[in-house]
């Protein structure tokens, strides 16, 4: 374990749904970089371990970089955690990772739960070929990805916020008013709700009850039929 980066999956919601192994990981290292240190610390007090944490999000990754990157050298062992899921997947880590490879430290896969696949299991769509694109632009842009994902022939995941989901909605009732469309909130938490259906469909859903959370939104291919 000396000298090297782990990437650490943690659960995207319920707190059961880590592996022995990520359990394993993060007691044995030396510290631990995290997206919040605050989120982190509810994990790490569930499961009575006890770390010095580090924040590592968007806005610090490039400062912490040759921080946690010299202790590695020194012969530390860094796990690098995200508030849910994989780190690196629409989370801080990408760039961590990148410059470890280039210095030749070893980076280490612990695997285990990301929103991505856990909603794409349970969606009924194709999962034979996907493309998942994260959280599309805010602005710019994002009428230039929506008119592209509209001839997308294989299934589409997208990551969308409470503020933004109503309005993603109405993107692809008018990009995509016939697609066939899975909205997953809060997988894996108490409050988990799945909407199935066209964009206009779920719209009425919406206008009926405004909801909370973290959105996965799963789009049909271009040709594909819903079986009733």
């Amino acid at each position: 374990m000396e000298g090297s980066l782990y990437i650490v999956s943690t659960p995207v919601g319920n707190l059961k749904d880590i592996t022995l192994r990520a359990l394993e990981t993060l007691k044995e290292v030396d510290f631990i970089a995290c997206e919040d240190t605050r989120t982190s610390s509810i994990l790490l007090h569930h499961y009575e371990i006890k770390k010095e944490l580090i924040s590592l999000n968007a806005a610090n990754e490039n400062s912490k970089i040759e921080y946690v990157l010299g202790r590695i050298k020194n012969g530390e062992s860094c796990a690098v955690i995200s508030d849910a899921g994989t780190p690196g997947i629409s989370d801080p880590g990408v760039r961590m990772i990148s410059a470890a490879v280039k210095e030749g430290i070893s980076v280490v896969p612990v695997p285990g739960a990301t929103a991505v696949i856990t909603a794409l299991t349970i969606s009924g769509l194709p999962t034979d070929a996907f493309v998942f694109e994260g959280f599309i632009p805010q602005k710019k842009g994002r009428q230039k990805k929506l008119l592209s994902l509209s001839n997308e022939e294989r299934t589409i995941v997208l990551y969308e916020s409470t503020y933004r989901i109503e309005k993603l909605l109405n993107e692809l009732n008018e990009y995509m008013p016939g697609r066939y469309v899975v909205v997953c909130r809060e997988l894996t938490k108490k409050f988990e709700e799945v909407w199935r259906g066209t964009p206009q469909e779920l719209l009425q859903s919406f206008n009926e009850k405004v909801s909370k959370g973290e959105f996965v939104v799963i789009i049909a291919p271009m040709d594909w039929r819903h079986i009733s």
